[in-house]
């Protein structure tokens, strides 16, 4: 390998590795790892749009306005008998809006965690990290400490992602430039490279604090960069695929959920894989495993059975001299 040249020497250590990220992807189990961060992602879901709708009851109840403005827009929308059903719904769910929040926030809570915990094992597993668990209460305060810091950090970079666009649209206002074609072309893609920042700088926290053994920051940086610029690929492809399925009502209600399971498998699926990636690097820190305890078994010699001739010599030797005894006392006697 040495005598070839450089291109093909790099060529054929990135093939190499790539090898040797999918032994270790296929090797522990990252297909068994992404079917339970999926689950509990989508157990996930349906808390959090409780949730959310016990919040929005909160606010819809004092706001009598708001209240009939949306009523009297889903009788337009949805005419007839169905409409009214659905106007009904709506006032059970503002009314029973205390229920409905405390029961989603249980449940997510639930969901939640296991989805952190099945998250922080996969993420183990994949930088083949012993998986020493500690006490059962110490384990789950420190997935909830986890699955928040995870929580503030996609808030962190949703804000920066917002905020930039916000900022570059006011800067473009400012400058009389929001009617240019080429500024809003790069302000697109102005936009689109501070998501991918936002989104690597999360990545990186996930592939180095989320482990149960933190990993150094610099083994991270390779792969975070590729899992953000999958995740924005992933994000495009779900805005163009969920346009095309809403010009039908009948795409509308059944394609999004679809393609929200498809999205979070193919996210879960590329998160788990690249940090197989990672961790299978030239430079990524090898995990040295204590050695196994040495049992010392002493092996004794097989025990041979005792052999027969002696025991019979033996007795042939005390019937001969038994006989002989008896022989010598007749003689005396016949001689007396």
């Amino acid at each position: 390998m040495h005598n070839l040249p450089a291109r093909l020497r790099a060529r054929y250590r990135s093939v190499d590795h790539l090898f040797r990220a999918v032994d270790r992807y296929i090797g522990y189990h990252g297909y068994h790892y992404v079917a339970s961060i999926t689950y509990f992602s989508l157990l996930s879901v349906v808390p959090m749009l409780m949730v959310a709708f016990s919040v929005a009851g909160y606010v819809l109840a004092g706001q009598p306005e708001l209240l009939k403005e949306l009523s009297d827009g889903i009788l337009r929308v949805v005419p007839g008998p169905l409409g009214e059903g659905v106007g009904e719904l709506l006032g059970k769910l503002i009314e029973q809006r205390t229920s409905v929040g405390v029961f989603g926030l249980l449940i997510g809570l639930y969901s939640g965690w296991n989805w952190i915990n099945s998250l922080r094992d996969a993420l183990t597993a994949m930088w083949d990290q012993d998986r020493t668990d500690p006490p059962f209460f110490q384990m789950i305060v420190k997935d909830f400490l986890a699955l928040l810091s995870l929580v503030a950090a996609l808030i962190v970079s949703f804000a920066l992602t917002v905020s930039g666009g916000a900022f570059g649209d006011w800067l473009l206002r400012l400058s009389g430039l929001d009617h240019t074609g080429w500024a809003s072309v790069l302000l697109g893609v102005g936009s689109v490279v501070l998501a991918l920042v936002a989104d690597a700088l999360v990545f990186l926290w996930v592939l180095v604090k989320l482990p149960r053994q933190p990993v150094g920051t610099r083994s991270g940086i390779r792969g975070a960069i590729a899992a953000a610029i999958g995740f924005e690929v992933l994000k495009q492809a779900g805005g163009i695929y969920l346009r095309l399925v809403s010009s039908s009502p009948t795409g509308a209600a059944f394609g999004s959920v679809i393609g929200v399971l498809v999205f979070i498998s193919l996210v879960s699926r590329m998160l788990v894989f690249l940090t197989a990636w990672t961790a299978t690097a030239r430079d990524a820190p090898v995990t040295v495993r204590p050695p196994e305890p040495v049992v010392i078994r002493p092996v004794l010699p097989p025990r041979r059975p005792a052999s027969a001739l002696p025991a019979a010599a033996g007795v042939l030797t005390g019937v001969v001299a038994t006989l002989g005894v008896l022989r010598h006392r007749r003689r005396r006697r016949g001689l007396g």
